[in-house]
């Protein structure tokens, strides 16, 4: 075990140096092309002006030259706002999950290693070229023995520890953060590096991804117009997924889409409606719709492929979406301000009516606008951009809640340029909301309520009878508990060293005096005494002419 340890502290070491070197390589340039030197001679050559990267671009490429779990990580900030800069963001957006494909001998060994015998004993067919290749795995496309055509996805080799390794400095290092710089706790970077690594961690089980797309086929199931591909749980590991070969057309083809006389508008409503019945009736959704993860079927049927990442919402999320679009119907400012303070728990606010406000004024900016040409994404960031503005915090749900939002909007617009969400999304909240005020729910929470108050008054007395017991024993103990992302302990540690820094100084001198006036060797006590007493009279000159704070 301690070998074990002893070797993973060191390819911890060794990846630390890999990010060091890459981080510092950039921050040179940064430094230079800032400096006075640099921008001379930026000006002497036009041609270095071509190839200068602006500060975000230079974030982007050092992620990218970092690894995949960078990348994941980036990908994700591109969608907090709460977090990084609008112009960052922007330049984040553009991360590419692309990667250069490993050798196919190697894949093809590692698939049979995970299969436990041969192709050949499980396909008919096998194309040992890789179809595509991603910063997690690579795939192929293959046909079983019964004729079916299948995509099998293989984990690259060791990317569970590559990514485990940086996770590892990523907690450590926003510890180190959050220590430092106590005054952006309000930030959660601790949190979010753990759910980031919650997510990713989930990524790399590929048994993760087939569980939600047996899911999807239970939600869609009665669904004529949503077709879920197959797995095959029989082949499926941690490292191995193989699923249906889904054929259709992309959404973004839109010429080849009318040449086969599909009908856009059916598609574009029944790929909203997908989304939002995901969103509204199950709190459980595609994260990632884009056009690249929709294959458009003959019969107008869609379907969704890439189920790794998804979006899980709590009920008072969902609950929050309700009744966000609702107020945005009826121009209700304050009904959408209280959504969004219950949505942040943030059970006193002071600042309410500034607030309502700040929402009242981006209702007034789109009350030109008829229901249907509403960009519900857009508004929901709007909303979220002025909720980090009041440094409230916002469940993570929502920031994939509204990137889902957003790529369904735009491949909804690609098909029908007049269609809305908010119409859409309208009967859905109505729904919601009928089932959070139905008579039984409301019952159920009388329920309750009232069962809580009777076991609180029938253990009142014995609650009581224990207390004075205890502080009649004088068992009574009150525990204080200081969170680490407080400047508090800072605050406490520094007193800590001052309070032993003056203890070792009246030591030394009060020790050295008495060297001097008992011994008659007092060479040492005499320098000590000395030592002391000029330490003593700067820090007496310090304290007299420093301003204080």
């Amino acid at each position: 075990m301690l070998l074990f340890n002893l070797y993973k502290n060191w390819l911890s070491f060794l990846r630390a140096c890999q990010i060091f070197f890459v981080v510092l390589r950039y921050v040179f340039r940064e430094a230079f092309y800032r400096s006075r030197w640099g921008k001379k001679r930026l000006q002497k050559r036009p041609q270095i002006q071509i190839d200068y990267k602006s500060t975000p671009q230079r974030v982007r490429l050092a992620i990218e030259e970092l690894g995949p779990t960078f990348v994941k990580f980036g990908q994700i900030l591109a969608d907090r706002p709460d977090i990084v800069s609008e112009s960052l963001r922007i330049e984040l957006k553009r991360l590419q999950t692309k990667a250069n494909p490993i050798d196919d001998n190697t894949a093809i060994r590692l698939i049979e290693d995970e299969l436990g015998r041969p192709l050949m004993e499980i396909f008919s067919e096998f194309d040992m070229n890789c179809l595509a290749s991603a910063s997690i795995g690579q795939v192929y496309q293959a046909k079983l023995k019964d004729g079916e055509d299948v995509i099998v996805k293989i984990q690259r080799p060791r990317i569970q520890e590559k990514i485990s390794i940086d996770l590892r400095l990523m907690r450590i290092l926003a510890k180190k953060f959050v220590l430092y710089y106590p005054e952006m706790a309000a930030i959660n970077i601790v949190g979010f590096v753990n759910e980031f690594a919650k997510r990713i961690t989930n990524e790399l089980d590929y048994k993760n991804e087939e569980n939600n797309i047996r899911r999807f086929t239970i939600m869609f199931q009665e669904n004529p117009l949503i077709y879920v591909p197959k797995t095959y749980p029989e082949y499926t590991t941690r490292k191995l997924l193989i699923m249906e070969k889904i054929t259709g057309i992309s959404p973004d083809n839109i010429f080849e889409l009318h040449h086969q006389n599909y009908d856009t508008k059916q598609v574009a409503e029944t790929g909203a409606n997908a989304l939002l019945k995901m969103i509204m009736e199950y709190g459980f959704f595609h994260a990632d719709p884009h056009a690249g993860n929709i294959f458009i079927m003959p019969n107008n049927v869609i379907a969704f492929i890439d189920y790794g990442m998804v979006g899980v919402l709590r009920p008072r999320e969902m609950t929050f979406l309700a009744d966000f679009c609702l107020g945005f119907v009826r121009k209700d400012s304050r009904s959408i301000a209280k959504s969004l303070i219950t949505l942040c728990n943030a059970k006193f606010f002071d600042e309410k009516e500034e607030l309502e406000f700040d929402i009242d004024e981006i209702i007034k900016a789109n009350s030109y606008r008829d229901v249907e040409e509403i960009d519900l994404a857009d508004i929901m960031q709007q909303c979220i951009n002025v909720i980090v503005k009041y440094r409230l915090s916002i469940p993570s749900g929502i920031f994939m809640l509204v990137k889902a939002l957003a790529s369904i909007q735009q491949f909804a617009l690609a098909l029908d340029p007049q269609i809305s969400l908010l119409p859409i999304i309208t009967p859905y909240a109505r729904n919601l909301v009928m089932q959070k005020y139905h008579p039984k729910k409301i019952a159920s929470q009388l329920y309750d309520t009232l069962a809580s108050y009777i076991d609180l008054v029938t253990t009142f007395p014995n609650s009581i009878n224990e207390i004075l017991y205890k502080l009649k024993q004088g068992k009574i103990h009150h525990e204080i508990l200081v969170q680490e992302t407080d400047g508090l302990n800072r605050t406490l540690r520094q007193l800590t060293y001052r309070f032993a820094s003056v203890l070792l100084i009246v030591g030394l001198f009060v020790g050295s005096s008495i060297l001097v006036v008992f011994s008659d060797k007092h060479d040492y006590g005499r320098a000590g005494l000395i030592i002391s007493t000029i330490i003593i009279s700067l820090l007496l000159i310090r304290m007299m002419f420093v301003k204080r704070k």
